[in-house]
């Protein structure tokens, strides 16, 4: 009997390859079935039979070797086709299976109960065969029916599974991905639509919750919002829970975003005043406009999620997605995963060093060790880029192992050279929570021979104020065994006279957003002369980073600042060129004398 090759056929078979049971190993569960109906029938052969373009292809089977016949004149086509039941009394005295493969094998019988999916496309057929002809009571056909409903009720349950999330009840990112590729086919092409991405709670948020409160408080968080997003969803539409406290929809085919927003502030408002959870998470909204066929499922899936981060410093929670912020974050994505392999290959990282000249004398006392990076293809990347990327990372660690080490060694190198000068090396806040920061430091010293004296660890405010306890215990250490402390980037963290008292640090370096500027700012000029003579009477030295002019150089001296650092004595200088600077005269030059006199 020829098949058909109408649009019900074609849906019909992508219906059947979405649940992926072609050429899938037996299962155990239909196999119990398919022998169920043999003992039923009292007959040798049995299957559950799937109709693929060309063949029936067995995912069950009883009593016969062969997975597949061709499709062609096969009677579970038939069933197929008209999705309803089909018995053959005799394949012999048939007009159309008398010539089938199955009559030729020496198959007399036949019964087949379609196996049709919830959308009502027929997959293919259960069946018994016999090798004799035989009757059939209405009893056993009944039979048979009931048996195909458990095939398709163990088929649909076991594609579920994989796309219905267990805890929301709701279609999860399998189903997401599915409906968008079916939204691709059926819609038509170029046409533009809005994916919606819906976080719970910041990243924040929900760490801090799962500290503080049992693990059933995302559960029910999650609930909650399932149910109320449910029930704003108009019949015919879904919403999918992508990820643990993560939702998406697609909005209606005909809004734009400028019609959408609208509708989403206000549901987001509504939402925000009815949920349990509303003082301590707070949701974000996501839109991603993208065009139907231009755009994979997962990049729309992604660039909703991105807006949906980047709404959560919008005062509405809300953000459109924006190419220049996604930019951005791929950016920031790139330099974390390329920094990896740059602390491995030994080749594109590198130190320089940025003279600390004492303002009394003029010498040069110290240097501050300063990353920078040239990468293969990028080229040379500004500290200012990479630095914040790192810092908030899992290689903050890793890179201020490397700097440490880097730069204890070449201290070594130029006290064997008869350079005597303290080097100043950055400390990342996740350095001050290692248990075994300073047992590293400590062992660094004495690799390279060197004494505690001639390093400096710099540590800014809000490394310390994060983690207050932990932080100080650290701090302590370091100062027990000798390594200086500095407070780097001071007045802009949290400054607190109280915390700077109890914390064991030897300087304290005024950042140079106060500095740069300061020749023509009177205000900037009050504010810097308080903090030093503040933190001198406090017993610190005091640094100013960001010197570059001499009438700035002067107020500073004036004012009782000990140690400068800046453009006005030397940029950040290679190791060699560092070197011949101090060798020079460095900040006691002929020529910097005289620059600097012109302001006295």
């Amino acid at each position: 009997m020829p098949f058909s090759n109408s649009n019900n056929e074609a849906s019909r078979l992508d219906a059947l390859y979405k649940l992926k049971l072609l050429d899938t190993p037996p299962s155990e569960a239909l196999d119990r079935i398919t022998r169920m109906a043999a003992r039923v029938f009292g007959l040798p052969i049995a299957a559950v039979s799937l109709t693929d373009v060309d063949r029936q292809w067995f995912k069950s089977r009883v009593g016969v070797e062969h997975e597949s016949i061709p499709r062609m004149k096969a009677p579970c086509a038939e069933v197929s086709e008209t999705s309803g039941v089909l018995v053959i009394a005799d394949l012999l005295e048939d007009h159309c299976y008398r010539d089938s493969v199955l009559a030729a094998s020496g198959v007399r019988y036949y019964a087949g109960a379609p196996l049709i999916t919830a959308d009502g496309h027929c997959l293919g057929a259960i069946c018994v065969l016999g090798l004799a002809p035989r009757a059939t009571t209405q009893e056993e056909i009944a039979y048979l029916c009931d048996l195909a409903a458990m095939v398709m009720a163990h088929i649909e349950l076991r594609h579920a599974v994989g796309r219905v999330d267990a805890l929301s009840g709701l279609p999860n990112r399998n189903q997401f991905i599915e409906d968008f590729e079916d939204m691709q086919r059926d819609s038509p092409p170029d046409e533009l639509r809005l994916a919606v991405v819906v976080n719970l709670a910041t990243p924040e948020q929900l760490d801090s919750a799962a500290r503080v409160k049992s693990s059933s408080y995302l559960d029910e968080l999650v609930m909650e919002a399932a149910n109320w997003m449910r029930a704003q969803m108009e019949p015919g539409r879904r919403i999918y829970h992508v990820g643990d406290a993560q939702f998406a929809l697609f909005a209606p085919a005909c809004l734009t975003v400028e019609e959408y927003l609208p509708k989403l502030r206000e549901k987001l408002r509504r939402a925000a005043g009815l949920a349990s959870s509303r003082h301590i998470a707070t949701p974000s909204v996501g839109v991603a406009p993208f065009v139907l066929g231009g755009a994979s499922c997962l990049d729309v899936l992604r660039t909703a999620q991105s807006a949906a981060h980047d709404a959560i410093v919008q005062p509405d929670r809300i953000a459109v997605y924006s190419r220049s912020e996604d930019a951005a974050c791929q950016r920031r994505f790139l330099l974390l995963n390329e920094f990896g392999g740059a602390l491995e290959s030994g080749g594109q990282l590198r130190l320089v060093f940025q003279p600390r000249v004492d303002l009394e004398s003029g010498a040069c006392v110290g240097a501050e060790a300063l990353l920078r990076w040239t990468h293969p293809e990028l080229g040379t990347l500004s500290p200012g880029e990479f630095i914040p990327v790192i810092e908030r990372s899992g290689l903050a660690q890793a890179a201020t192992a490397w700097v440490l080490n880097a730069a204890l060694r070449q201290q070594r190198l130029w006290r064997h050279a008869g350079l005597d000068l303290q080097l100043s090396v950055n400390v990342s806040p996740a350095n001050l929570l290692e248990p075994d920061f300073v047992a590293r430091v400590e062992h660094g010293l004495h690799m390279y021979d060197l004494p505690a004296s001639c390093l400096e660890l710099e540590i800014t405010e809000s490394a310390i104020m994060a983690h207050p306890e932990r932080a100080h215990a650290t701090l302590e250490a370091i100062a027990e065994i000798g390594v200086r402390l500095a407070i780097d980037d001071f007045g802009t963290g949290y400054s607190s006279l109280s915390y700077l008292q109890s914390m064991p640090a030897d300087v304290v370096k005024i950042d140079q957003s106060f500095i740069i500027g300061l020749e023509g700012d009177k205000r900037k000029q009050s504010l810097v002369s308080t903090m030093i003579s503040l933190t001198r009477d406090l017993g610190h030295r005091v640094v100013a980073e960001g010197v570059e002019c001499g009438e700035v150089h002067t107020f500073l001296k004036l004012a009782g600042c000990d140690e400068a650092q800046g453009y006005l004595f030397a940029r950040p200088l290679e190791a060699a060129s560092f070197q011949a600077w101090c060798g020079a005269g460095g900040a006691t030059s002929a020529s910097q004398r005289r620059m600097l006199r012109a302001f006295v």
